[in-house]
């Protein structure tokens, strides 16, 4: 269940799909974990771990799905992207954010086709499908055309060798003051050092950006975090 100390008062039909999900992480992220550990596929930052994990929520955690809410409510953010919706979880953070701003258009992205309609089924109970586009696929591909403009927020949440790719891809269409949100990126895996990459890019400021690193915790394990904003 998501912690009260870490939420913001949404609609009941929001609440009551964000506290089933995170219910059924607590009951079956684990074993399929366990399962794609036994393939050796060990973290988020391996090639394969997503497919392995295909039947898994793997939600952002409660504080910083709240703080992704926080994120896009205080900025006013109107139009958003997100690499990487898996069920749902961030993108109905988001979403509510948007619906509380007045309105917008979240774009978003699955590379697993068969998430995709657990995720679209998700928002339809929450009251949020009108404000969210899932696209199916290789988001250097669905990304690569009719993105809403400009870019208030933009969210890297999935394969992390791919963040500086479509960081760099959404870049033109991201306004100045406009913030990047990351989840994990310091795993890199086998990818070569890409996430490494992605990391350093962010924190060169010739680049042209500010960035700030946090953790959350959820069921006893810790995550990192980047945030940075378009100055």
């Amino acid at each position: 269940m998501i912690d009260h100390l870490f939420r913001p008062q949404f609609t009941p039909p929001i609440q009551r799909v964000l506290d089933r999900l995170y219910s059924e992480t607590i009951e079956q992220d684990p074993v399929q974990r366990a399962e794609a550990q036994s393939a050796g596929l060990n973290h988020d930052g391996e090639h394969g771990f997503y497919q392995a994990m295909a039947g898994a929520r793997m939600p952002v955690t409660p504080e910083f799905g709240t703080l992704l809410y926080i994120l896009a409510r205080s900025s006013s953010a109107r139009h958003i992207v997100e690499f990487g919706t898996s069920f749902g979880v961030s993108t109905i953070f988001l979403a509510a954010a948007l619906r509380d701003n007045g309105g917008g258009q979240l774009v978003t992205t699955e590379f697993v086709a068969q998430k995709t309609a657990s995720a679209a089924a998700n928002l339809r109970e929450a009251g949020l499908d009108d404000l969210v586009e899932i696209r199916v696929g290789d988001a250097m591909t669905t990304l690569a055309h009719d993105v809403p403009q400009p870019i208030d927020l933009i969210l890297l949440d999935a394969s992390k060798e791919l963040y500086l790719d479509i960081l760099r891809l959404l870049e033109p269409a991201l306004r100045q003051g406009g913030l990047v949100v990351s989840d994990r990126a310091d795993l890199d895996g086998n990818d070569g050092g890409r996430s490494s990459a992605y990391l350093a890019y962010l924190s060169n400021s010739a680049n042209g950006y500010r960035k700030a690193s946090i953790t959350t915790e959820a069921l006893r394990r810790s995550f990192a975090h980047d945030i940075a904003v378009r100055v």
